[in-house]
């Protein structure tokens, strides 16, 4: 009798936080490990999903989700037609592995960096071409001579929270051959962003989320910007209705507020310089932080115990069980009194 195994590939999906029975539905956990915004969307956003709570749910939603790219355009400075919507970033990404890359072409990105990067070139049977990052997290030299079908750039990187200055992705733009994708998922939290090149570049896309500054992580919504020739070929390989009508809405409501999701990045940087250094004055080596998640390192010690015994205590971190990431703890910042719990707990670990 067949089993399973005779049907499915082994499994290799590894989404970046989530660990399977690790969720937690006990309300007392402080959950600090999937960055996550603490602070609630624009009340504009909750008024557009009650408005769609109607009659019209039976309907299929916009394929296109053009209200949604139009806004966009407006507020970033494109057209439509420089824009595509997805199920989430991660969506996204797919589109782009589906319609660039065959088996056995090379996709090269910087490591450690978003884990989902790995697992779709697989799915999609490229091959992964590792360019390791210095001490540092500066942008890896070999990166445009690794000669890449795609290259991924997370910027800010994930788990590092560092960034690259923008000069240098405009040159690694300017040297690459093929696509280069730039992942700005927690830009809103940085500096500055790598759109305006889009407007220079015909082999960049640049890719935002609605899941982190904008606070909507439970509706899965992401953008791609990029010369309209490349966006049209990405839409010919999406699914044919990828985000919900709730979704586009909401989105839609969230573009049109984005002071409240400026005010509530302005708090969580506030409380990000309240982090680092209280994590440094425990003993952690930090680099600075450009997103809403800090990486600390106590280098060359594992830290399961410690991700353990903060579990023990309620508070949730990540930790990443491989060689390069042993020593560190992937920390989301959370509100003022999360961090202070999370700083506490930390105090009495050190202590014994």
């Amino acid at each position: 009798m067949a089993s399973l195994s005779d049907f499915v590939r082994p499994a290799i999906l590894s989404m970046d936080g989530y660990v399977p029975g690790e969720q937690p539905k006990d309300r007392r956990y402080v959950k600090l490990n999937t960055n996550e915004n603490p602070y609630p969307p624009s009340p504009r956003v909750l008024e557009a999903v009650r408005a769609c709570a109607g009659e019209d749910l039976r309907l299929y939603p916009d394929p296109m989700a053009d209200a949604l790219r139009d806004r966009a355009a407006a507020v970033y400075g494109f057209r439509r037609e420089n824009i595509l919507a997805g199920n989430g970033s991660d969506d996204l990404l797919a589109m782009i592995i589906r319609a660039c890359v065959g088996p056995g072409d090379r996709v090269v990105f910087p490591t450690p960096t978003y884990s989902l990067y790995d697992t779709l070139i697989g799915i999609g049977g490229g091959t992964a071409v590792e360019v390791p990052f210095g001490p540092d997290f500066a942008l890896p030299a070999g990166l445009a001579a690794a000669g890449g079908r795609v290259t991924f750039v997370c910027h800010p990187n994930s788990p590092s929270a560092t960034a690259v200055p923008i000069g240098e992705i405009e040159e690694l733009a300017r040297r690459l051959n093929g696509l280069l994708v730039v992942d700005e998922a927690y830009v809103d939290f940085a500096g500055e962003s790598a759109l305006p090149l889009v407007h220079r570049h015909d082999n960049l896309v640049v890719l935002r989320t609605f899941s982190k500054s904008f606070s909507l992580a439970g509706l899965r919504i992401g953008l791609a910007f990029a010369a309209p020739p490349l966006i049209g070929e990405l839409a010919k390989v999406k699914d044919s209705y990828n985000l919900t009508r709730v979704g586009i809405a909401a989105a839609t409501a969230a573009l049109e507020d984005c002071a409240w999701m400026q005010e509530n990045v302005r708090r969580i940087r506030a409380t990000r310089d309240r982090l680092v250094p209280a994590l440094r004055a425990l003993g952690f080596v930090v680099p600075g932080s450009e997103a809403n998640f800090v990486l600390a390192r106590r280098p060359g010690q594992k830290q399961r115990a410690t991700y353990e015994q903060l579990k023990e205590r309620g508070i949730l971190v990540r930790y990443f069980d491989t060689p390069q990431l042993a020593d560190a703890l992937r920390i989301t910042v959370g509100t003022d009194a999360e961090v202070d719990a999370l700083l506490k707990a930390l105090g009495q670990i050190a202590g014994g």
